[in-house]
């Protein structure tokens, strides 16, 4: 050591260190959790029933595969779509209201969270059947019956409505946060409501709109319950296939080869949109 480096006291390195020992708990619960089930994933898909990549050269041969695949991202943008459209004006109403409302408002929000997820999707299938209520209006309204179960519209619906709240509680702890009267300042000086709006408010509020979507679609990604249930043949997933792999045929290493394309796609894409979300983030907070 150089006369010239500083000597670094040995009770200044142990506090250093603290900070990671509070953390190596958390880490190892993470890696026991997480990081070895997904390692054994990873390695079963290159060993079973040999080691190699014939489960990867399989599934991306089968063309059921790929068409399973590309519907499991159409559907899970599509169910992030409905829950944007739906779920903010619900949180922007939640930082409208008074704070006994907004009680309210937040008891809807997290009530469906304490019922069971195939409940709440065997009660989709009584109001989505052929003979169900929803239909049952209809026809006494002269509009005609039409085919929501079975159908990937009746998948995109139940789903949706397990992963609302998962999109209402990130915009509302970001629209809690934006002061309202910079809209009536805006409005004060000549701007129409719907102009303050889109110009002011909601450029704010795109962080918890990326943070919701980015959970509901991931969340999306893996739901097996709603699809089976639901859905037929034409709104398959691909957690229906990984399941048929894995405990009807045996099949280990085709089913975790399944999981990993899925999980590489998906974080691919993150990455893709991760730079477009950075940019509207610094965006909003200059403004």
């Amino acid at each position: 050591m150089s006369a010239s480096e500083p000597i670094i006291p040995a009770a200044e390195r142990r506090r250093a260190w603290r900070p990671f020992a509070l953390a190596l708990p958390a880490l190892v619960l993470l890696f026991a959790v997480i990081g070895y089930p997904l390692l054994t994933i990873v390695l079963r898909s290159l060993s079973e029933p040999e080691w190699g990549a014939q489960n990867y050269v399989w599934f991306f041969s089968a063309p059921i595969n790929l068409v399973v695949l590309q519907r499991t991202f159409v559907i899970s943008a599509w169910v992030t779509l409905v829950c944007v459209v739906c779920a903010y004006p619900y949180a922007y109403l939640m930082t409208a209201v008074g704070p006994r409302v907004r009680l309210v408002l937040l008891l809807c929000v997290l009530i469906p969270f304490w019922v069971s997820g195939v409940v709440r999707t065997l009660s989709w299938v009584i109001l989505l059947q052929d003979s169900g209520v929803i239909n049952s209006v209809l026809r006494s309204l002269g509009l005609g019956g039409v085919r929501l179960i079975r159908t990937q519209t009746g998948v995109v619906i139940g789903m949706a409505q397990v992963l609302l709240p998962f999109m209402i509680l990130p915009l509302y702890s970001v629209m809690k946060g934006i002061d309202l009267r910079l809209m009536r300042a805006a409005q004060s000086l000549g701007a129409r409501p719907s102009r303050a709006f889109f110009t002011i408010y909601l450029p704010l509020s795109l962080p918890g709109v990326y943070a919701g979507a980015i959970i509901v679609f991931i969340l999306a990604l893996g739901f097996y319950i709603t699809p089976a249930l639901l859905g037929g043949p034409r709104s398959t997933m691909l957690s229906t296939l990984v399941q048929t792999q894995v405990l009807s045929l045996l099949q280990w290493g085709r089913g975790g080869a399944m999981g990993v394309v899925l999980l590489v796609t998906t974080f691919v894409l993150l990455a893709l949109a991760a730079p477009v979300m950075r940019s509207r983030y610094r965006e909003a907070e200059r403004r």
